[in-house]
């Protein structure tokens, strides 16, 4: 395929994005009500048992996406203290599995939103990715073998973790010290004194608007957004990051979150722009939860832990928990801009905070 049709496809399938995201849960309903091994007596009863899961995890993925963090990080919590207020108590691996495979979805959706927006430096994100592959195994492995004990303190050391680093974090949309151009009232296309423009800015054809990315020699990359705000970093500080992603990475195959938060605290510590580090993040927590939830399904085996097969994964609450996630992934970056970040970044930082007291306190209860 000639570069000129890749930009083509790649244009139309950004363009028309919303329509193929949203196809992909509709896909999965139907291939698990026709395919996946349910219980022999499965009726209607059994499918529409967690409707309200909907509602639920829909906002908490639109919250979750507008910070760039791993949905789990709300959706672990709630299944483990709210859930079974109106159904059964679900096992540590179910719950985590419930989670991401939730959170894989929703932030597949939201990463490609994101793409269009032009706010994603996949190269950086590959980067990382490669770099937490081998921790999100082990940390998944692990959650095989883990007293609930261990797992449920382990989680309240990640939630307390999150809570100081989202509340030291700026993730305010400042734009005079990260974009310039039209975020800073400048016309990229301006006209200047020689006939040039005021700005030289990448404009690359392929992607929707003004839109457009280039490195320089010295490693300086300048990126425009669809909406024709641009940003100048580097990509330099790859060591800080394996640092925080070895480690995120490792809560991230354990309980379901950690790479995200950890992550876009350390590319803001990097110089990365918020709103690309925002954007960058979720394809780099969508693909690790992608790779976690597959070793949550099938790996349980490897380490004479519980397995947990297909049968075990209780379809009827992901039928409704996945498609709520892709639409909260596509209403985030709408959200991204209408609100300011601070404030959603604040409320789920105190959520995280109390959460992780919960969360001693039943690790407490377990071990008294």
């Amino acid at each position: 395929m000639s570069d000129t049709s890749y930009s083509r496809v790649q244009k139309s399938f950004l363009k028309y994005q919303h329509v193929f995201v949203l196809i992909a849960p509709v896909l999965f309903v139907t291939s698990v009500y026709f395919a996946a091994p349910t219980p022999a007596d499965a009726g209607l009863d059994y499918w529409l048992e967690f409707w309200w899961l909907l509602p639920v995890f829909m906002l908490g993925a639109t919250i979750v996406n507008t910070v760039g963090i791993s949905g789990s990080a709300l959706f672990v919590p709630f299944l483990i203290f709210v859930f079974p207020l109106f159904a059964q108590p679900l096992t540590p691996q179910t719950i985590v599995k419930v989670g991401l495979i939730s959170e894989a979805f929703g932030l597949s959706s939201s990463a490609v939103a994101f793409i269009q927006y032009g706010l994603v430096d996949r190269r950086l994100a590959l980067s990382l990715v490669a770099g937490s592959v081998p921790f999100v195994v082990g940390g998944a492995l692990l959650s095989f073998v883990i007293p609930e004990v261990l797992f449920h303190s382990l989680l309240g050391i990640a939630l307390l973790a999150a809570s100081y680093l989202l509340f030291t974090a700026d993730l305010g949309h400042g734009d005079s010290d990260e974009s310039s151009g039209s975020s800073s009232g400048t016309d990229p296309a301006a006209p200047a004194p020689d006939g040039g423009t005021a700005v030289d800015l990448p404009n690359d054809p392929g992607k929707l608007g003004p839109a457009g990315v280039r490195t320089d020699d010295d490693g300086t990359v300048t990126r425009v957004d669809r909406e024709g705000d641009d940003y100048t970093y580097t990509r330099s500080g790859y060591l800080r990051r394996f640092g925080n992603y070895s480690i995120g990475g490792t809560f991230q195959g354990l309980a379901g979150f950690g790479v995200g938060e950890l992550g876009i605290v350390s590319m803001l510590g990097t110089k990365v722009p918020v709103r690309v580090a925002i954007g960058t993040n979720h394809i780099v927590v969508a693909l690790t939860a992608i790779l976690a939830s597959l070793v949550h399904v099938f790996g349980g085996g490897l380490v004479g832990g519980h397995s947990l097969s297909l049968a075990t994964t209780p379809w009827n609450m992901v039928v409704f928990t996945v498609p709520a996630t892709v639409v909260g992934g596509q209403i985030a970056p709408y959200v991204s801009n209408a609100l300011e970040t601070d404030t959603i970044k604040n409320f789920v930082g105190g959520l995280f905070a109390v959460i992780s007291v919960a969360l001693f306190l039943m690790a407490a209860g377990g071990v008294i």
